[in-house]
């Protein structure tokens, strides 16, 4: 299956970086061409193909790097375009000041999602890891976790195929409602690392697993 990626931003520059090693031929959408165009170029990212929002679009597994302010209008809007297809959510759905988060606490973003676009299959992933984290996944010989998760079991599974081979451990981590934690634990990571002056460089890894 051919895949995407959504969003030119810090994440989505960490995405395009990574699911390109694995995935040659993978496009990188964004609203202006050129902008993509020039990133490709300077980041000397072989293999990636730039393309407009439209464009990848057509893919089958389309991986968004959007703001989750803007997410729910954008899906909507696109209701038509991702219907049939697996949409890998990776936003956490923080308030402005990274204080809270903007829904209620028996949600998630991934869930709100799937609610918005029913006839889609969204998975979750990289929703525990900041931008930092895609130059240098690996820390003192322990890579950072990566948590697949949907409702779908065939779309999760095909998404754990799709992320075979990139610098990650990457894990079954269930089903969507688990991001309601994950989120969670995403915003208490960040308050940590501020804390302690290793912010934007974080992730987390459970540890006792093989």
């Amino acid at each position: 299956m051919n895949m995407s990626v959504i969003g030119t931003g810090r994440m989505g520059r960490g995405l395009a970086k990574v699911l390109g090693d694995v995935h040659p031929g993978l496009k990188w959408g964004s609203r202006t061409l050129s902008r993509v165009q020039e990133l490709v170029r300077n980041l000397n990212l072989e293999g990636v193909i730039p393309a407009t929002h439209e464009e990848a679009l057509e893919a089958d597994i389309i991986v968004h790097a959007l703001w989750f302010r803007d997410l729910l209008p954008w899906a909507e809007a696109n209701r038509e375009r991702l219907a049939g297809k697996i949409l890998v959510d990776i936003v956490n759905p923080f308030t402005e000041d990274f204080r809270d988060f903007t829904v209620p606490w028996g949600t998630s973003a991934a869930e709100e999602l799937q609610k918005r676009i029913p006839r889609t299959r969204v998975v979750g992933a990289f929703k525990n890891t900041f931008f930092r984290v895609f130059d240098a996944p690996e820390q003192e010989g322990l890579l950072s976790d990566v948590y697949v998760t949907s409702d779908d079991g065939e779309a999760g599974q095909t998404v754990l195929r799709a992320l075979e081979g990139i610098p990650f451990r990457v894990l079954d981590g269930g089903r969507l409602a688990n991001n309601r934690t994950i989120e969670r634990m995403t915003l208490f990571e960040r308050e940590l690392a501020v804390r302690y002056g290793t912010y934007p460089y974080v992730s987390f890894r459970l540890f006792g697993l093989s």
